[in-house]
């Protein structure tokens, strides 16, 4: 069995989660981990679920209006995902036209456009293990009539152009919208005490 002190394996998990896969690898070799044990477990490695996934979710004005930020952020925590990046702000067209670049021809665009700079919006970088497709389930039917009951449209929304929260609808677009959203230096990687609990598989 390799012991390893908490320091060294805390270094690699932060190298290997920021995609320096090759700096991780040398951390482990240098503290005295057996290259051949390094080298069986990188073919397992890739089949395990990435634990690591992130989301884009945003609290719209009517949300922040009617004081729900509290309320939204509780459920993930509960959910067991991890938050990793948070902040208010007020949106600029500009930034909105990159975020609804597909809705931009669309009849309804400047009326969204009014809306989501009618007040200011909580963005937030969620991360935990499929997290986009269990965003997507927890805040509901982007019409409040068909959402279910228990997500957070069908608890607080009255009418579609009015539907608190925005959530990632895929991983390409959560990636894109991240990036959009957050500078790299405002997304924390950090250890949370219950991951192993809550996380691994």
């Amino acid at each position: 069995m390799v012991l390893l002190p908490r320091c060294v394996f805390n270094r690699f998990l932060q190298q290997f989660n920021s995609g320096n896969q090759e700096k991780a690898t040398k951390s482990l070799l240098s503290a005295g981990f057996p290259s051949a044990l390094l080298a069986g477990h990188r073919s397992k490695a890739t089949a395990v679920p990435d634990v690591r996934e992130r989301t884009l979710i945003a609290v719209k004005p009517d949300g922040v209006q009617r004081r729900l930020v509290g309320q939204i952020i509780q459920r993930f925590e509960r959910r067991g995902f991890k938050l990793v990046g948070l902040k208010m702000l007020q949106v600029s067209d500009t930034l909105l036209s990159q975020h609804y670049t597909e809705l931009r021809t669309k009849p309804f665009y400047p009326r969204l456009l009014q809306y989501m700079t009618s007040g200011p919006v909580v963005v937030m970088v969620w991360e935990g293990h499929k997290v986009v497709q269990a965003s997507r389930t927890m805040v509901g039917h982007t019409n409040p009539v068909e959402a279910q009951a228990g997500t957070v449209r069908g608890d607080f929304s009255f009418h579609v152009s009015r539907n608190v929260v925005h959530a990632s609808d895929s991983l390409e677009g959560a990636q894109r919208e991240i990036q959009l959203w957050f500078q790299k230096k405002e997304l924390l990687n950090w250890e949370c005490c219950d991951q192993t609990f809550t996380c691994e598989v």
